[in-house]
Protein backbone atom coordinates (compact mmCIF):
# COMPACT_ATOMS: atom_id res chain seq x y z
CA UNK A 1 0.00 0.00 0.00
CA UNK A 2 2.82 2.41 0.87
CA UNK A 3 4.57 2.04 -2.50
CA UNK A 4 1.28 2.48 -4.36
CA UNK A 5 0.57 5.61 -2.32
CA UNK A 6 3.96 7.13 -3.11
CA UNK A 7 3.61 6.31 -6.80
CA UNK A 8 0.17 7.93 -6.88
CA UNK A 9 1.48 11.10 -5.27
CA UNK A 10 4.41 11.19 -7.71
CA UNK A 11 2.18 10.77 -10.75
CA UNK A 12 -0.17 13.44 -9.48
CA UNK A 13 2.61 16.00 -9.23
CA UNK A 14 4.05 14.97 -12.58
CA UNK A 15 0.73 15.35 -14.36
CA UNK A 16 -0.22 18.67 -12.77
CA UNK A 17 2.87 20.85 -12.72
CA UNK A 18 5.96 18.71 -13.11
CA UNK A 19 7.21 19.57 -9.62
CA UNK A 20 8.12 17.09 -6.90
CA UNK A 21 7.82 18.55 -3.40
CA UNK A 22 9.99 17.75 -0.40
CA UNK A 23 8.24 18.81 2.78
CA UNK A 24 8.38 16.58 5.89
CA UNK A 25 5.45 18.46 7.38
CA UNK A 26 3.15 17.87 4.43
CA UNK A 27 1.62 14.41 3.87
CA UNK A 28 1.51 15.13 0.15
CA UNK A 29 5.23 15.84 -0.08
CA UNK A 30 8.23 13.55 0.18
CA UNK A 31 9.79 13.43 3.65
CA UNK A 32 13.41 13.41 2.44
CA UNK A 33 15.39 14.73 -0.50
CA UNK A 34 16.69 11.25 -1.31
CA UNK A 35 13.20 9.76 -1.50
CA UNK A 36 12.22 12.48 -3.98
CA UNK A 37 15.28 11.78 -6.11
CA UNK A 38 14.52 8.06 -6.02
CA UNK A 39 11.07 8.76 -7.47
CA UNK A 40 12.51 10.20 -10.69
CA UNK A 41 12.51 7.58 -13.48
CA UNK A 42 15.91 6.19 -14.44
CA UNK A 43 17.41 7.54 -17.66
CA UNK A 44 14.88 10.35 -17.74
CA UNK A 45 15.36 12.92 -20.53
CA UNK A 46 12.93 15.58 -19.27
CA UNK A 47 13.59 18.07 -16.50
CA UNK A 48 12.17 17.35 -13.06
CA UNK A 49 12.08 20.11 -10.46
CA UNK A 50 12.46 18.93 -6.87
CA UNK A 51 11.26 21.82 -4.71
CA UNK A 52 12.57 21.65 -1.14
CA UNK A 53 11.15 23.65 1.74
CA UNK A 54 13.16 25.64 4.23
CA UNK A 55 14.78 23.52 6.92
CA UNK A 56 17.76 21.38 7.86
CA UNK A 57 17.79 17.95 6.22
CA UNK A 58 20.08 15.59 8.12
CA UNK A 59 20.67 13.03 5.40
CA UNK A 60 23.27 11.79 2.98
CA UNK A 61 22.09 12.44 -0.58
CA UNK A 62 23.12 11.00 -3.94
CA UNK A 63 21.88 11.82 -7.43
CA UNK A 64 23.00 8.63 -9.20
CA UNK A 65 24.36 8.62 -12.73
CA UNK A 66 21.09 7.27 -14.18
CA UNK A 67 19.03 10.25 -12.88
CA UNK A 68 19.88 13.22 -15.14
CA UNK A 69 17.79 16.35 -15.73
CA UNK A 70 17.05 17.12 -12.10
CA UNK A 71 16.71 20.65 -10.72
CA UNK A 72 17.16 20.73 -6.95
CA UNK A 73 15.47 23.96 -5.91
CA UNK A 74 15.87 25.05 -2.31
CA UNK A 75 14.23 27.90 -0.44
CA UNK A 76 17.45 29.90 -0.36
CA UNK A 77 21.09 29.69 0.62
CA UNK A 78 21.25 29.11 4.38
CA UNK A 79 17.53 28.33 4.49
CA UNK A 80 17.45 24.90 2.86
CA UNK A 81 20.41 22.97 4.27
CA UNK A 82 21.66 19.42 3.83
CA UNK A 83 23.92 18.37 6.71
CA UNK A 84 25.82 15.15 7.36
CA UNK A 85 28.82 14.03 9.43
CA UNK A 86 31.31 11.81 7.60
CA UNK A 87 35.08 11.80 7.10
CA UNK A 88 38.31 10.13 5.94
CA UNK A 89 37.41 9.16 2.35
CA UNK A 90 37.12 11.83 -0.34
CA UNK A 91 35.17 9.37 -2.47
CA UNK A 92 32.55 8.41 0.10
CA UNK A 93 32.43 11.09 2.82
CA UNK A 94 30.48 13.68 0.83
CA UNK A 95 27.20 14.94 2.25
CA UNK A 96 25.81 15.20 -1.28
CA UNK A 97 27.11 13.36 -4.37
CA UNK A 98 26.18 14.64 -7.82
CA UNK A 99 26.96 11.75 -10.16
CA UNK A 100 24.46 12.45 -12.96
CA UNK A 101 24.90 14.71 -15.97
CA UNK A 102 22.58 17.65 -16.67
CA UNK A 103 21.83 18.83 -13.15
CA UNK A 104 21.09 22.29 -11.81
CA UNK A 105 20.94 23.32 -8.14
CA UNK A 106 19.71 26.62 -6.72
CA UNK A 107 19.17 28.11 -3.28
CA UNK A 108 20.75 25.38 -1.17
CA UNK A 109 23.50 24.90 1.41
CA UNK A 110 25.59 21.73 1.80
CA UNK A 111 27.53 21.06 5.00
CA UNK A 112 29.85 18.34 6.21
CA UNK A 113 29.50 18.81 9.95
CA UNK A 114 32.38 16.47 10.84
CA UNK A 115 34.75 19.43 11.05
CA UNK A 116 32.43 22.39 10.56
CA UNK A 117 32.31 24.86 12.11
CA UNK A 118 36.00 24.29 12.91
CA UNK A 119 35.89 26.04 16.30
CA UNK A 120 33.57 23.28 17.54
CA UNK A 121 35.83 20.40 16.50
CA UNK A 122 39.27 19.23 17.60
CA UNK A 123 39.42 16.69 14.74
CA UNK A 124 39.36 19.26 11.95
CA UNK A 125 42.32 18.08 9.89
CA UNK A 126 40.68 15.22 8.04
CA UNK A 127 38.97 14.79 4.67
CA UNK A 128 35.32 15.70 5.06
CA UNK A 129 33.61 16.55 1.78
CA UNK A 130 30.42 18.61 1.68
CA UNK A 131 29.71 17.99 -2.02
CA UNK A 132 31.18 15.73 -4.67
CA UNK A 133 30.47 16.83 -8.26
CA UNK A 134 31.25 14.13 -10.80
CA UNK A 135 28.68 14.63 -13.56
CA UNK A 136 28.98 16.69 -16.75
CA UNK A 137 26.99 19.89 -17.44
CA UNK A 138 26.16 20.88 -13.86
CA UNK A 139 25.30 24.39 -12.69
CA UNK A 140 25.01 25.81 -9.16
CA UNK A 141 23.29 29.14 -8.53
CA UNK A 142 23.17 30.88 -5.15
CA UNK A 143 24.40 27.81 -3.26
CA UNK A 144 26.90 27.44 -0.42
CA UNK A 145 29.34 24.68 0.43
CA UNK A 146 30.61 24.70 4.02
CA UNK A 147 33.44 22.66 5.48
CA UNK A 148 37.03 22.79 6.61
CA UNK A 149 39.22 20.35 4.68
CA UNK A 150 38.25 19.26 1.14
CA UNK A 151 34.88 21.02 1.23
CA UNK A 152 34.07 20.94 -2.48
CA UNK A 153 35.23 17.95 -4.53
CA UNK A 154 35.02 19.36 -8.05
CA UNK A 155 35.80 15.90 -9.35
CA UNK A 156 35.16 15.68 -13.10
CA UNK A 157 33.03 17.17 -15.84
CA UNK A 158 32.08 20.71 -16.85
CA UNK A 159 30.60 22.87 -14.09
CA UNK A 160 29.40 26.43 -13.60
CA UNK A 161 29.06 28.17 -10.23
CA UNK A 162 27.40 31.58 -10.00
CA UNK A 163 26.90 33.69 -6.86
CA UNK A 164 27.95 30.79 -4.62
CA UNK A 165 29.88 30.66 -1.35
CA UNK A 166 32.60 28.08 -0.72
CA UNK A 167 34.12 27.99 2.75
CA UNK A 168 37.05 26.02 4.12
CA UNK A 169 40.73 26.03 5.03
CA UNK A 170 42.67 23.16 3.45
CA UNK A 171 42.45 22.25 -0.25
CA UNK A 172 38.79 23.12 0.03
CA UNK A 173 38.18 23.38 -3.71
CA UNK A 174 39.85 20.36 -5.27
CA UNK A 175 39.54 17.80 -8.05
CA UNK A 176 39.90 17.62 -11.81
CA UNK A 177 36.78 19.45 -12.95
CA UNK A 178 36.59 21.90 -15.83
CA UNK A 179 34.86 24.72 -14.01
CA UNK A 180 34.09 28.43 -13.95
CA UNK A 181 33.36 30.10 -10.61
CA UNK A 182 31.75 33.45 -11.35
CA UNK A 183 31.09 36.17 -8.77
CA UNK A 184 31.52 33.66 -5.95
CA UNK A 185 32.72 34.21 -2.40
CA UNK A 186 35.75 32.16 -1.34
CA UNK A 187 35.98 32.20 2.46
CA UNK A 188 38.93 30.95 4.53
CA UNK A 189 38.06 29.78 8.04
CA UNK A 190 41.31 28.17 9.23
CA UNK A 191 43.65 29.75 11.75
CA UNK A 192 46.86 28.31 10.28
CA UNK A 193 48.32 28.50 6.78
CA UNK A 194 45.94 26.72 4.43
CA UNK A 195 45.28 26.39 0.73
CA UNK A 196 42.25 27.28 -1.38
CA UNK A 197 42.66 24.99 -4.39
CA UNK A 198 44.22 21.63 -5.18
CA UNK A 199 43.45 21.18 -8.85
CA UNK A 200 44.12 17.71 -10.26
CA UNK A 201 44.85 18.02 -13.99
CA UNK A 202 46.95 14.98 -14.91
CA UNK A 203 47.71 15.42 -18.60
CA UNK A 204 48.96 18.26 -20.79
CA UNK A 205 46.17 17.66 -23.30
CA UNK A 206 43.41 17.74 -20.67
CA UNK A 207 41.03 20.75 -20.87
CA UNK A 208 40.37 20.80 -17.13
CA UNK A 209 41.06 23.64 -14.73
CA UNK A 210 39.47 26.04 -12.24
CA UNK A 211 38.68 29.61 -13.34
CA UNK A 212 37.69 32.20 -10.72
CA UNK A 213 36.07 35.08 -12.59
CA UNK A 214 35.19 38.23 -10.63
CA UNK A 215 35.23 36.35 -7.33
CA UNK A 216 36.00 37.65 -3.84
CA UNK A 217 38.63 35.89 -1.73
CA UNK A 218 38.58 36.75 1.95
CA UNK A 219 38.46 35.20 5.40
CA UNK A 220 35.90 34.97 8.13
CA UNK A 221 36.69 35.95 11.71
CA UNK A 222 39.70 34.01 12.98
CA UNK A 223 40.82 32.80 9.57
CA UNK A 224 44.54 32.66 8.80
CA UNK A 225 46.82 33.00 5.77
CA UNK A 226 46.47 30.80 2.72
CA UNK A 227 47.94 29.78 -0.62
CA UNK A 228 45.86 30.44 -3.70
CA UNK A 229 46.55 26.90 -4.80
CA UNK A 230 48.90 23.95 -4.77
CA UNK A 231 49.61 21.30 -7.35
CA UNK A 232 47.73 18.16 -6.42
CA UNK A 233 48.59 16.66 -9.81
CA UNK A 234 51.35 17.25 -12.34
CA UNK A 235 49.51 19.65 -14.71
CA UNK A 236 47.44 21.55 -12.17
CA UNK A 237 45.71 24.66 -13.62
CA UNK A 238 44.02 27.54 -11.75
CA UNK A 239 43.24 31.07 -12.98
CA UNK A 240 42.08 34.05 -10.91
CA UNK A 241 40.67 36.71 -13.23
CA UNK A 242 39.44 40.17 -12.24
CA UNK A 243 38.92 38.92 -8.70
CA UNK A 244 39.29 40.74 -5.39
CA UNK A 245 41.89 39.17 -3.13
CA UNK A 246 42.21 40.35 0.46
CA UNK A 247 45.42 40.39 2.47
CA UNK A 248 45.29 36.74 3.51
CA UNK A 249 47.53 35.29 0.81
CA UNK A 250 51.06 34.19 1.66
CA UNK A 251 53.47 36.36 -0.38
CA UNK A 252 54.61 33.55 -2.70
CA UNK A 253 50.99 32.79 -3.53
CA UNK A 254 51.35 29.24 -4.88
CA UNK A 255 52.86 25.90 -3.87
CA UNK A 256 54.30 23.53 -6.49
CA UNK A 257 53.95 20.58 -4.07
CA UNK A 258 57.21 19.19 -5.53
CA UNK A 259 55.88 19.08 -9.07
CA UNK A 260 57.61 20.30 -12.24
CA UNK A 261 56.75 24.01 -12.26
CA UNK A 262 57.02 24.15 -16.06
CA UNK A 263 53.93 21.95 -16.27
CA UNK A 264 51.80 24.06 -13.93
CA UNK A 265 49.45 26.84 -15.06
CA UNK A 266 48.78 29.29 -12.25
CA UNK A 267 47.58 32.73 -13.27
CA UNK A 268 46.47 35.98 -11.61
CA UNK A 269 45.26 38.59 -14.08
CA UNK A 270 43.73 42.03 -13.48
CA UNK A 271 42.89 41.20 -9.89
CA UNK A 272 42.74 43.76 -7.11
CA UNK A 273 42.81 44.02 -3.33
CA UNK A 274 45.51 44.07 -0.69
CA UNK A 275 46.38 40.43 -1.35
CA UNK A 276 47.06 40.98 -5.04
CA UNK A 277 50.77 41.70 -4.68
CA UNK A 278 52.75 40.05 -7.45
CA UNK A 279 56.13 41.40 -6.29
CA UNK A 280 56.87 38.36 -4.11
CA UNK A 281 55.01 35.69 -6.03
CA UNK A 282 56.82 32.55 -7.14
CA UNK A 283 58.65 33.24 -10.39
CA UNK A 284 56.87 30.49 -12.26
CA UNK A 285 53.42 32.12 -12.17
CA UNK A 286 52.21 32.18 -15.78
CA UNK A 287 51.26 35.18 -17.90
CA UNK A 288 48.73 34.48 -20.62
CA UNK A 289 48.01 36.45 -23.76
CA UNK A 290 44.59 38.17 -24.13
CA UNK A 291 43.54 35.41 -26.53
CA UNK A 292 44.60 32.68 -24.09
CA UNK A 293 42.78 34.38 -21.23
CA UNK A 294 39.61 34.70 -23.28
CA UNK A 295 39.69 30.98 -24.02
CA UNK A 296 39.44 30.30 -20.27
CA UNK A 297 37.27 33.16 -19.01
CA UNK A 298 34.59 33.03 -21.69
CA UNK A 299 31.66 30.73 -20.96
CA UNK A 300 32.65 28.73 -24.04
CA UNK A 301 35.46 27.24 -21.94
CA UNK A 302 32.85 24.98 -20.37
CA UNK A 303 30.00 25.41 -22.83
CA UNK A 304 30.41 25.57 -26.58
CA UNK A 305 27.07 23.79 -27.09
CA UNK A 306 24.64 26.14 -25.33
CA UNK A 307 23.72 23.75 -22.51
CA UNK A 308 23.76 26.46 -19.83
CA UNK A 309 21.15 28.54 -21.63
CA UNK A 310 18.95 25.45 -21.97
CA UNK A 311 18.74 24.96 -18.19
CA UNK A 312 15.27 25.36 -16.63
CA UNK A 313 16.43 28.50 -14.78
CA UNK A 314 18.75 31.33 -15.77
CA UNK A 315 22.07 31.00 -13.96
CA UNK A 316 24.13 33.37 -16.11
CA UNK A 317 24.82 36.95 -15.14
CA UNK A 318 23.00 39.48 -17.34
Amino acid sequence: MTSIYILAIFLCFRLTNGIIYVDPGNPYGFPTIQSAIDSVPSNNNQWFEISIVQGVFNEKVTIPSDKPFIHLKGDGMGRTMVVWDDSDSIATSSTVSFLADNTVVSGMTFVNSHNYPPKNHTDSWVWAVAARISGDKLAFYKCSFLGFQDTLYDDSGRHYFNDCTIEGAVDFIFGDGQSIYEQCRILINGGNIGCITAQGRVDESSPTGFVFNKCRVTRISGGGKTFLGRAWKAYSRVIYYKSTISNIIVPEGWDDWQKDVNQLTYVEHECRGSGYDMSKRVEWVKKLSPQELLAFTNISYIDNEGWIRELPISVLDP
